[in-house]
């Protein structure tokens, strides 16, 4: 019914009706004013008019006064209802940093009733030993202007419930003015559960990369019992064969040339084997790693790397190269092994080089080659253990591993292992 009635007085013809009476009555109060005394009775009408037109205007002034104020009502409602149903607790506080909104998720995060929150300071809902720092975020971002962004970017934030217990929460903040006044709204969520859900991926990864380690620890120390067994022990028993081969081919009949043939069959057959048990023993851990260090184990790598595969290939290893902790030694030798034999392997290249250097506390090693390069997807496979297995190794030690086209067409492999922090006590 109160629409149809609004509805009603703002129609064009009870609006043009509304101005044609208000001009006949001025056009009565100027003919009467023209008159003065000779009309008394024109002047009591028209004096009658204006008390009514006067009291018409006053209702409809309070009639529109109280729509007016039933209308905010109800938007003030609407608006309450909306940010009661909001998931987030969203706080409003006023240039002194009392509190003027507090919704329904805000009582439910902080375990505080709206009633005690509103007017107090919102100090209450900040541990105490960040609260210098917040007034001082609230007050430059009122200086910025910007009228909203997100807190904490870089840092997790963290609340203070009624009840003393601190938690992990993400927010944002909006600024505006109304009526001469300055006020921030906050926008909060509680992330305590997905904060126990990074900290546990955090831990897990943290025990993953320790027993990778371990594992890798145990691997090199079990290949260096079995190089070493390789080289003394089964290296012991093919050099007798050999002797003792060398002894009877000096006692066989002259005239029997079937059995010296034989025999040189027998020592060029037990030539190779010596030959694949030192590249089999030096493919599982060279021994010159451990005895005489990095710079002449790698030499040694990459003069036996062009000699099989046709690959020419020079190195470059610095002077000022120091003794290297055990653990950097093997996975900067393991990550030039494994580069080497993926050009080998796959980049179809004429020549290839190696650097090692000593660059600010870290060592830098580039690889490089002219061949086809590395595709995308070949980097991204999930059977590429070998480069798996160099990043876990280089990334242990906390260093870094690039892998990307070279600047001549080809591949190049660069890692940075950083010498402070190593145990100096696994030294080789």
């Amino acid at each position: 019914m109160m629409s149809v009635k609004a509805s009603l007085v703002r129609h064009p013809a009870v609006t043009a009706a509304g101005a044609a009476l208000l001009l006949a009555l001025l056009a009565l109060n100027a003919v009467a004013f023209l008159l003065g005394f000779d009309a008394p009775r024109l002047q009591g009408a028209v004096l009658l008019a204006d008390m009514l037109a006067i009291a018409a205007g006053a209702v409809i002034g309070a009639r529109v006064v109280l729509r007016a104020e039933h209308h905010t009502r109800a938007s003030r409602a609407q608006l309450h209802v909306i940010v009661d149903s909001a998931m987030d607790a969203i706080i409003t506080i006023d240039a002194a940093h009392n509190i003027v909104l507090f919704n329904r998720a805000a009582e439910q995060m902080f375990r505080c009733p709206r009633r005690e929150a509103v007017g107090g300071p919102l100090d209450r809902f900040i541990p105490e030993r960040f609260r210098g720092a917040h007034r001082g975020h609230i007050g430059e971002f009122a200086r910025t202007g910007v009228t909203s962004r997100r807190m904490g970017d870089a840092t997790t934030l963290w609340g203070l419930r009624a009840d003393g217990v601190e938690f992990p929460l993400e927010a944002s903040i909006s600024q505006g003015g109304a009526a001469g006044s300055r006020y921030h709204t906050v926008i909060l969520r509680d992330i305590t559960l997905r904060k126990m859900a990074e900290d546990a991926l955090r831990r897990s990864q943290r025990d993953l990369r320790e027993f990778s380690a371990r594992l890798l620890d145990a691997r090199e120390e079990e290949k260096t019992r079995i190089a070493r067994e390789l080289h003394d022990e089964l290296g012991q028993l093919l050099t007798a064969l050999k002797m003792d081969l060398s002894w009877l081919r000096e006692r066989l009949p002259p005239h029997d040339a079937e059995l010296a043939a034989r025999a040189a069959e027998m020592g060029t057959l037990l030539d190779r084997t010596v030959t694949s048990m030192r590249r089999i023993a030096s493919d599982l851990r060279p021994l010159m790693l451990d005895d005489l260090g990095l710079a002449d184990a790698a030499a040694w790598l990459v003069e036996d790397f062009a000699k099989r595969s046709g690959v020419a290939c020079r190195i470059e290893i610095a002077a000022d190269l120091p003794d290297l902790p055990k653990g950097v030694a093997t996975a900067v030798y393991r990550a030039v092994q494994e580069s080497l034999t993926n050009i080998a392997r796959h980049a179809g290249a004429d020549s290839a080089s190696v650097a090692i250097r000593v660059d600010n506390g870290a060592i830098q090693v580039e690889v490089e080659d002219d061949g086809r390069g590395i595709a995308a997807e070949d980097l991204a496979k999930t059977r590429s253990l070998g480069l798996k297995g160099m990043r876990e190794r280089i990334a242990l030690l906390g260093g870094s591993l690039e892998i990307a086209r070279a600047p001549r067409g080809g591949t190049r492999v660069g890692l940075r292992v950083p010498l402070r922090g190593v145990p100096q006590e696994e030294a080789a």
